[in-house]
């Protein structure tokens, strides 16, 4: 029993530190946000296609169920051209430092889409706190104020698509059918928005260097990563999994600073507001429970 909880918790850090490091390749890859997004997907979408039959699972489902889950991924496929843009505009600490605030959007945006929930005082409180670190963030590091508002807007995008997720996909649809439409959606968005953000229709082609860190990035820290993360969903509670997703930018911070060095490096009012921000997000999960009593 210990050693499967183990190996539970070892499996879910290994997947958030692979969504940490994605930021990272999204700077070491030599191509534009979006296409770094369609190449992505590209390669997520066969994986998920192969992995679907193998597993004798149809992708053949309800045109309301594929709208659903393709216009889910629409949203998910934006988030990660901001993301993407975020580090390219500033560096891979100060677009994950703004990641953990998608926990404050989610808890704001859902009472709005989910009329069954309402808006809770700890909730507010504890987004309070975390906009006044944010605004610390700015104020010491204004320089790179572009990036950091892009990634508060990916930010904003990743609450609604794991509120939207939660509405809209289907229990009964295997995971491999979900990633494959939530991942061709994504790419749908990428294409659709290369002209107005980079000029013309079709994606550049990697290069070197730039087809390791996209294979890299598209079939271990998306396909498997949520291919792991979805195995490990049946065996751990939701608080668990929260937790331990917050840990995702300490993951990605450290790996920046030991990656890339002394660019990475931020003053110490930066990791004083980026502490504050994890901080209150791993404790909102206590704060809610304590509240309610």
């Amino acid at each position: 029993m210990i050693r499967l909880h183990l190996r539970n918790y070892v499996q879910l850090h290994l997947v958030v530190l692979a969504w940490g490091l994605t930021a990272i390749l999204g700077k070491l890859i030599a191509l534009p946000p979006v296409d770094v997004v369609v190449w992505r997907t590209v390669l997520a979408v066969v994986c998920f296609v192969g992995v679907a039959g193998v597993c004798g699972h149809g992708l053949i489902v309800p045109l309301k169920k594929a709208a659903a889950m393709l216009s889910v991924g629409g949203v998910l496929g934006l988030h990660w051209v901001l993301f993407f843009w975020s580090a390219r505009l500033a560096t891979a600490s100060v677009c994950l430092a703004a990641m953990p605030t998608a926990m404050l959007w989610c808890s704001l945006i859902e009472p709005l889409i989910d009329g069954s929930r309402r808006w809770r005082l700890a909730e507010l409180v504890v987004g309070a706190v975390m906009v006044g670190a944010v605004w610390s963030i700015y104020q010491v590091e204004f320089r790179y104020w572009q990036g950091f508002s892009v990634a508060i807007a990916a930010a904003v995008l990743a609450a609604f698509f794991a509120t939207m997720s939660k509405q809209q996909v289907a229990r009964d649809v295997h995971w491999s059918v979900i990633g494959t439409y939530q991942m061709a959606g994504a790419c749908a968005a990428a294409v659709m928005s290369r002209p107005w953000l980079e000029g013309g229709h079709l994606p550049a082609m990697p290069q070197g260097s730039s087809v390791i860190w996209v294979a890299v990035l598209g079939l271990i820290c998306t396909a498997a990563a949520y291919a792991a993360f979805m195995d490990v969903l049946r065996r751990v509670s939701v608080f668990t999994v929260n937790v331990v997703y917050n840990m995702e930018p300490v993951y990605g911070i450290v790996l920046a600073a030991l990656i890339f060095g002394r660019s990475e490096f931020m003053s110490s009012g930066f990791y004083a507001g980026a502490v504050v921000i994890i901080a209150v997000v791993l404790a909102l999960p206590w704060i809610r429970r304590w509240v309610e009593r």
